[in-house]
């Protein structure tokens, strides 16, 4: 297991516990994915809120009979990170943010605006300019982003494609399940959206302390472009560190191992001193 540190760079953000956790939920995927997540930390004495993307306040189940569904289809990027926005400024003390995929990506946005006492993005979406060819990318995504089809319906992933990209290496009923459990409609602007000045970073700017975790099996978002995203934030003085975990696909939430990836967190989190004591 991968760990690149560039924690020796002195940071300007204060470092202070904290007791709250936003999850920022990716595409494709219901805010449901975080409950076992949430019980964890809640576990540890932190107080947690992973709250749905707009339009999307619904079970996978029900958000799935939507579609195709316009107003999940009207979801755009900027939108969304402003949406996350106005939710942190309503928590009582500054949270630390988790996020998974485009709400890696989103984490990301926000930390170079000063929201969060520290992030932690998860199998992110690479930032505007960070992103060089790769086929394995574009091959999961050019489906989704539907170019000859109308941006004002959304897009419904297939199982096929689900277990083949999302949910790879799982058992078969470990497929279904999940896909039961998760799967969205989602917003083809979104993905596009990704690719544009929306999802730029400024790798350069002060901001508080960023782990970026990849999987090694990850056939959505390699780990091969999270650690390029990492070397881009060479140029900046604020602490950034990397974790590749072997073995795990896009979809960690079920992975038989998930736990390893919260005992890191709450490692890294204590390593940078704005971590609760564990109250278990």
């Amino acid at each position: 297991m991968l760990y690149v540190s560039l924690s020796q760079q002195s940071g300007t953000m204060t470092k202070t516990p904290t007791k709250w956790i936003i999850f920022i939920t990716g595409a494709f995927i219901g805010n449901n994915c975080w409950d076992e997540w949430k019980l964890f930390f809640e576990n540890r004495g932190y107080r947690c809120k992973a709250p749905a993307w707009p339009n999307k306040i619904a079970s996978p189940e029900e958000l799935r009979n939507r579609h195709p569904d316009s107003a999940i289809a009207s979801n755009r990027l900027n939108n969304l990170t402003e949406y996350f926005a106005e939710f942190v400024k309503a928590i009582p003390e500054e949270p630390i943010l988790i996020g998974h995929s485009i709400g890696g990506l989103i984490v990301e946005l926000l930390l170079q605006r000063g929201f969060g006492i520290a992030g932690i993005a998860i199998h992110s979406f690479p930032s505007a300019g960070a992103i060089e060819f790769n086929f394995t990318l574009l091959k999961a995504l050019l489906t989704p982003m539907a170019f000859f089809s109308s941006p004002q319906k959304s897009y419904m992933i297939s199982f096929k494609k689900w277990k083949n990209t999302i949910a790879n290496g799982m058992t078969c009923e470990m497929q279904k399940q999940s896909f039961y459990l998760f799967a969205i409609p989602e917003s083809k602007l979104i993905i596009r959206d990704a690719f544009k000045s929306a999802a730029k970073i400024n790798f350069s700017k002060d901001r508080p302390p960023l782990l970026l975790i990849s999987g090694s099996r990850d056939k959505v978002i390699p780990a091969s472009l999270i650690f390029a995203n990492y070397e881009k934030y060479k140029s900046g003085k604020s602490i950034t560190d990397y974790r590749d975990f072997k073995g795990r696909n896009h979809l960690l939430f079920k992975h038989p191992s998930w736990k390893d990836e919260l005992e890191f967190i709450l490692f890294w989190l204590r390593s940078i001193k704005i971590a609760i004591a564990n109250t278990q």
